[in-house]
């Protein structure tokens, strides 16, 4: 709590001057321009588009990830031979060790060309759909790519909390589904599913907060447009951490003083989701 007190009082101290500026349109404004560096009476600037970017990917992301993960941490935990899951596990913490910019380059060289053709096929096909639909026809560095690129990072994360809570749930019940003529799967959903419920609304959050705040891999595979982003196959969007990234090499006094409010930002919504995270569990708990 001292440490987590420390970061947001510095990011507030530091930003405190651009919230004075700009209010509550620095959260909602969707221009980022610094203007006369002499003059900071000229700068606009918002992280609205960022923002609503690092909420998009992170979505896409869990959407695509939580089923692999669940589906992954049943397998390993009731499908698979006790050597083989050994080897699975420690694949897994392997995966979940991996450096950002290891994804970011892999999702850059290998990924974009993959997905630019599925974005030009799910628009052919979609594309009546808003968010599917895509004018310009520019696809490659796009929220979907970089939200599937979160994806498939977060998966492990999501999968190790799973299947640790998975392998605590009551064998005897599994047992008894079993001997009455259940099937595996059957005893899986009736019984393993329920009682893993908090452990896997757990596990989401915490890979939640990890898509949300993750910088190097979002700075390779989306290009940083200030604009509100609706549709997911469009090559235009960002998120808050690229944005901090991007800018903040060559910021001016000023301009790092928006970057160090816009932390602050991310820094908020990262720990509004564990809290919520928190209490969700909590409430699932209970409810088994």
């Amino acid at each position: 709590m001292v440490v987590l007190a420390a970061i947001g009082g510095f990011l507030l101290y530091r930003g405190f001057e651009i919230f004075k500026d700009f209010g509550f349109s620095f959260i909602t404004g969707s221009k980022w321009d610094i203007g006369n560096a002499e003059d900071t009476s000229t700068a606009i600037l918002g992280i609205g588009a960022m923002l609503f970017g690092s909420v998009i990917t992170a979505i896409i992301a869990v959407v695509i990830s939580v089923p692999f993960a669940v589906a992954t941490a049943l397998l390993i935990e009731f499908y698979v031979p006790k050597w083989f899951k050994t080897i699975l596990i420690s694949v897994l913490d392997l995966v979940a060790a991996l450096p950002s910019v290891v994804f970011g380059i892999w999702g850059y060289a290998v990924l974009l060309p993959l997905v630019e053709n599925w974005s030009k096929t799910i628009e052919h096909y979609l594309g009546w759909i808003p968010i599917f639909n895509v004018p310009s026809g520019i696809f490659g560095r796009s929220p979907f790519l970089a939200g599937l690129l979160l994806g498939l990072m977060i998966v492990p994360i999501i999968t190790s909390v799973a299947r640790e809570v998975y392998s605590q749930a009551p064998r005897d019940l599994i047992d008894a589904a079993s001997a009455l003529g259940g099937t595996r799967w059957g005893a899986l959903r009736a019984v393993v599913l329920p009682f893993g419920r908090s452990g896997l609304v757990g596990g989401t959050m915490l890979g939640l907060g990890r898509a949300l705040g993750e910088t190097v891999a979002v700075y390779l595979t989306l290009n940083l447009v200030f604009q509100v982003n609706f549709k997911i196959l469009a090559s235009a969007g960002g998120n808050v951490a690229s944005l901090i990234a991007t800018k903040f090499g060559e910021a001016t006094e000023y301009e790092l003083k928006a970057l160090m409010a816009a932390g602050l930002v991310l820094f908020l919504v990262t720990l509004l989701v564990n809290f919520g995270a928190t209490i969700i569990v909590n409430k699932s708990r209970k409810i088994v």
